[in-house]
């Protein structure tokens, strides 16, 4: 047999290529969630605020038809929820990764500035829709925002337990301090976000001073007196 014949034969009897398989419902479902949610922070992106959209246009920049809305959120407040939920849960896990290495308490502050910072720029969307409503739009969302607020509060509070950092102070008092930071740290976000591009000294400037912000709350702390 020549060789032309050997790779004939060879072409002939490899299998065909398999057939990828089609999505299952739920990875659809959660494509649809998810390009509902995008299109929502689309909108916003643009300059529009939570509370002033509708139903059909978020659909339409999702690229689904408004039947379909219905399937994954009860209203736009429960979108609202799901966004709310999604800007934290990621964040949390990453600043709790960085108290939990050991690190010293100024290193683990501007470490975890800089992972905050970070983690603001490439999530710039979620956070713009946080910042504008945290003040204003739906108490639904306005109060979903609080709660989330509250469990970075609360895992901060273990996690300096467990650390043994400011042992001498009372639950009531570390839960007004983890607070305190975590509110900075939302505050500062409207700062990230005005950033001027490419502007290194502006970044490092902003770094430090929320580095120092931060210090002068434990410091604070440090120095408080509980009362007997």
């Amino acid at each position: 047999m020549s060789r032309l014949q050997v790779r004939r034969s060879t072409a002939k009897a490899r299998p065909p290529d398999p057939v990828p398989a089609a999505p299952s419902r739920e990875a659809r479902k959660l494509l649809t969630r998810g390009q509902l949610m995008a299109g929502a922070l689309d909108l916003m992106g643009a300059g529009r605020g939570f509370s002033s959209l509708s139903l059909r246009e978020v659909t339409r920049a999702a690229g689904v038809v408004p039947a379909s809305f219905y399937r994954h959120f009860r209203d736009l407040d429960e979108l609202g929820l799901a966004l709310v939920e999604q800007s934290g849960a990621t964040l949390r896990h990453l600043l709790r990764d960085v108290r939990r290495d050991g690190v010293p308490l100024t290193d683990m502050l501007r470490q975890s500035v800089l992972i905050y910072k970070q983690y603001v720029e490439s999530h710039r969307l979620h956070f713009l829709f946080i910042a504008g409503e945290r003040g204003g739009g739906s108490p639904v969302i306005r109060t979903a925002i609080r709660a989330e607020e509250s469990h970075f509060a609360a895992e901060m509070v273990q996690d300096m337990r467990a650390l043994g950092l400011l042992p001498g102070l009372s639950s009531e008092t570390l839960r007004m301090l983890c607070g305190l930071v975590v509110t900075t740290m939302i505050n500062a976000a409207t700062d990230i976000l005005d950033l001027p591009a490419k502007s290194p000294r502006a970044e490092r400037e902003l770094v430090d001073n929320f580095v120092r912000q931060l210090r002068l709350i434990f410091l604070g702390a440090g120095a408080w007196r509980e009362k007997v």
